[in-house]
């Protein structure tokens, strides 16, 4: 484990910082940061191409493997985070303001935002 917080708003700045220290916010377009957030993902992917249902439930009991999806997870948010930081989104309001929409759009079967016909 690390000393730095985990405070998403600590690793933003410290992806921004990275970034800068290597002059590669030319580079960090949107176009380019959707594309690269899309190759880790594909990468994330991968590895559970061929695996069955069952095998994808233990990708985590394999060391090597374990260390393999960390690593494309950690890729994935990095990149997403620098896309958010890049374009000015709240990545956790966004995901809120998601959230919210989908309640609205999938009430819960009988709960009290069910159309009253749709009971069963």
């Amino acid at each position: 484990m690390t000393d730095h917080p985990r405070d998403l708003a600590a690793l933003r700045r410290r992806l921004a910082e990275f970034a800068a220290a290597r002059d590669w916010q030319p580079y960090h377009t949107p176009k380019n940061l959707a594309v690269a957030l899309s190759v880790e993902a594909s990468e994330l992917l991968e590895i559970f191409q061929w695996l069955t249902p069952e095998q994808s439930a233990r990708v985590l009991t394999d060391p090597d493997t374990a260390h393999r999806v960390r690593d494309e997870v950690a890729d994935v948010l990095a990149y997403l985070l620098q896309f958010c930081e890049v374009l000015g989104i709240d990545p956790l309001a966004a995901l809120e303001a998601k959230i919210e929409r989908n309640e609205s759009r999938f009430p819960v079967p009988g709960g009290p935002e069910a159309d009253p016909g749709e009971a069963k």
